[in-house]
């Protein structure tokens, strides 16, 4: 055969390879209710501030995760609650598409279980973490009873992890814990502090403010002079 057939038949063959669309928008269903909508909500906002300073990962949830072609037209599987994926741009999607992403999947995935999502989350969902997605850290938490439970990938198999004597597991991907402060589960760092919203952070500036202009009134009085009159 010719080289000029040859590169005719390389070109008729490139022809016929489709690619499958990396352009593509979720279809999630809303969330079960308001208390799995904030839950979802806070656990984002809690990451993109204690990490405002990375570019490197992406956080976000009820997002269909694309992993095959195949799936586009079963639409067999929707997207985790909560998902961060590491190693990857910082920057807003539709969706998350796995063959337009370097392959990548999730680092760690938090299910917010539900009466109607509950079975699926515990059996099919975890199976394909375990088994398609590979992903490291997957988590099941309960919005209404608190119920928390935690698996990390080992040898291929999710191992159960074993909370701390708060309660809490630990997040190898994340180096944090998941824990739950106040009805709601939360990040915390490995010396035991709460992950912080930006608001709760901006709040929580302003009380140590005050506090120290109290105490340096407090010593300007004593000294005899009154605050009031600098």
């Amino acid at each position: 055969m010719s080289l000029a057939k040859d590169i005719d038949s390389l070109e008729n063959v490139a022809e016929e390879i489709v690619v499958p669309p990396t352009d593509l928008w979720s279809e999630e269903p809303p969330l079960e209710s308001d208390r799995h909508r904030e839950q979802m909500d806070l656990l984002i906002n809690c990451l993109n501030w204690w990490w405002r300073d990375r570019t490197d990962f992406y956080v976000s949830g009820n997002l269909t995760i694309y992993y095959s072609p195949e799936q586009i037209k079963t639409q067999d599987f929707r997207g985790p609650d909560f998902f961060v994926v590491l190693g990857t741009e910082r920057r807003p999607r539709k969706s998350w598409v796995v063959w337009g992403e370097n392959g990548r999947y999730p680092n760690l995935i938090v299910e917010l279980l539900s009466q109607s999502t509950a079975a699926i989350d515990r059996g099919l969902k975890k199976q394909i973490y375990q088994d398609i997605f590979r992903t490291p850290d997957y988590f099941l938490f309960d919005p209404e009873t608190l119920e928390l439970a935690g698996f990390h990938l080992l040898d291929g198999q999710y191992q159960e992890l074993i909370a701390n004597e708060k309660g809490w597991l630990w997040s190898q991907q994340l180096e944090l814990y998941l824990g739950i402060y106040q009805g709601k589960l939360r990040f915390f760092t490995n010396d035991e502090q709460l992950v912080l919203t930006e608001g709760e952070d901006e709040r929580r500036q302003k009380e140590l403010a005050e506090q120290k202009a109290d105490r340096l009134a407090a010593k300007l009085r004593e000294l005899g002079v009154d605050p009031d009159d600098l």
